[in-house]
């Protein structure tokens, strides 16, 4: 390519990678305004703890697997771009008959979960092109960092959007038929979001890319070799450790609605916390990734992060939860950006496609598991005044084992500096807005800064 040209492309990447962030804010905004509140509709709709289950995991496996179909969609259509929109326009169009699964009053539980497969196939099917397009976009030297800054951009406007929805559903509050129109509004706000983010999609260029005629290797292959490579290993990890996760995710929203009986204001507080933790922290955590490495980050998280469902054990106190969801935020933005970073570090454009795909199935089936294996652990359990906490206390002991289990296993791929993880943590802690406040405020630190 002449200078020209190279110019020409450079120019056209950097408009690229500002539509990325408009086309992230308005996924962003659906998350908030829908997807957050699925679970909670589905409460709504009088479902019972295996069907919650069933709507966390059933359309994340099922859209798992139907992703596979992802590659013969892109020979298809030729482009990633394509694929890419049409899915997400798709997608978007779910929310209606989501909505409208409340006028089926004796199986509209099990058509809302039949739907919101539907909804998270398009979502799947598109993920592994999104992956490959936004790996030949973000240079590899800056990736931590620009993924840290556009998450803090997007998780605003989740927090936002979920903030909105929240207020939007305790404002219609008399009687099923306003709670119904309540779900209908904040349903059609992440429909127009989600269209929206189709339409900066269609903005964004796209490198030159190869379509594959056919794959490397199927995943039974992956399968086996997982073991002897460094991206395989990290599957493993991130497979178990989401098993672990799953077996508590999605008994977070009826134990705050059903056995601490939050009213809808509240529980959005709650769930909204951790979301602002982790967009103020996000940044701070890419910038560290580029510096230190993904690995590092990735280990530091995976030693914070198993505690979370173990302190929700202790005590039901609003304050005490919002602790906790500022602590969750905090670790989940660094462990998330880790482990999405460490697999564009680990795979090449080349193989990355199929390997997201891969990563996705295996995934997606390990979620599925864990939420099933979780329903029925609260299901036949009486061993705490709360059937949800005895899940709790068993997810959180399965995600330490993972992460003691695959971390040391895991290898950094770039040269990055070295430092002890009590002298990172520390430094993320204090550089973090507002924690960094706080940390300066500790009588020692101040003392150690005046020396």
């Amino acid at each position: 390519m002449n200078i020209t040209g190279a110019r020409d492309e450079d120019g056209l990447i950097k408009k690229s990678l500002r539509y990325s962030v408009f086309d992230g804010s308005c996924h962003a905004a659906m998350l908030g305004f829908g997807e957050s509140y699925l679970s909670v509709f589905a409460v709504f709709l009088k479902a019972n703890n295996i069907q919650l289950a069933l709507i966390s995991s059933l359309p994340v496996f099922i859209g798992s697997i139907a992703q596979i179909l992802s590659s013969m969609f892109l020979r298809l259509l030729k482009t990633r771009k394509t694929l890419v929109s049409s899915a997400a326009f798709m997608q978007a169009i779910m929310y209606i008959p989501i909505a409208l699964t409340f006028f089926v009053r004796e199986s509209g539980v099990n058509l809302l979960i039949f739907i919101v497969c539907i909804y998270w196939i398009f979502g799947m099917i598109l993920s592994p092109a999104w992956n490959s397009w936004m790996g030949d976009l973000v240079d590899e030297r800056i990736r931590g960092d620009y993924f840290g800054r556009r998450s803090k951009v997007t998780g605003s406007a989740t927090f936002a959007a979920t903030l909105i929805a929240g207020f939007i559903l305790h404002r219609f509050t008399d009687g099923d038929s306003a709670q119904y129109i309540g779900f209908v509004l904040i349903f059609l706000l992440a429909m127009a979001a989600r269209m929206l983010s189709s339409f900066f999609l269609t903005k964004k260029y796209e490198p030159p890319y190869a379509v594959a005629l056919k794959r490397e290797s199927g995943l039974f292959e992956f399968i086996k070799g997982a073991r002897f490579s460094n991206y395989g290993r990290l599957v493993l990890y991130l497979c178990f450790m989401n098993f672990s996760v799953y077996l508590s995710v999605p008994f977070f929203v009826p134990y705050m609605l059903r056995d601490l009986s939050l009213d809808y204001m509240t529980f959005t507080f709650v769930i909204s916390t951790a979301a602002v933790a982790k967009f103020v922290s996000m940044p701070v955590w890419g910038k560290a990734s580029d510096r230190y490495g993904t690995r590092k980050i990735l280990s530091l998280c995976g030693l914070l992060m198993p505690s979370v469902p173990l302190l929700w054990v202790f005590s039901g106190n609003v304050y005490y939860l919002l602790l906790i969801q500022v602590y969750s935020g905090f670790v989940w933005a660094g462990f998330d950006l880790a482990a999405f970073n460490f697999i564009y570090d680990t795979t090449t454009p080349q193989n990355r496609m199929s390997g997201v795909e891969y990563y996705n199935v295996l995934n997606g089936l390990c979620i599925f598991a864990g939420s099933i294996i979780g329903g029925l652990m609260v299901r036949y359990n009486d061993l705490f005044w709360s059937k949800y906490l005895f899940v709790f206390i068993i997810s959180f002991i399965l995600r330490y084992a993972a992460t003691f289990v695959f971390i040391p296993k895991l290898k950094e791929v770039r040269t990055v500096e070295r430092i002890p993880y009590a002298k990172l943590f520390f430094k993320i802690v204090s550089t973090v807005p507002t924690f960094g406040v706080v940390y300066d405020l500790i009588p020692f630190r101040s003392q150690r800064k005046n020396k």
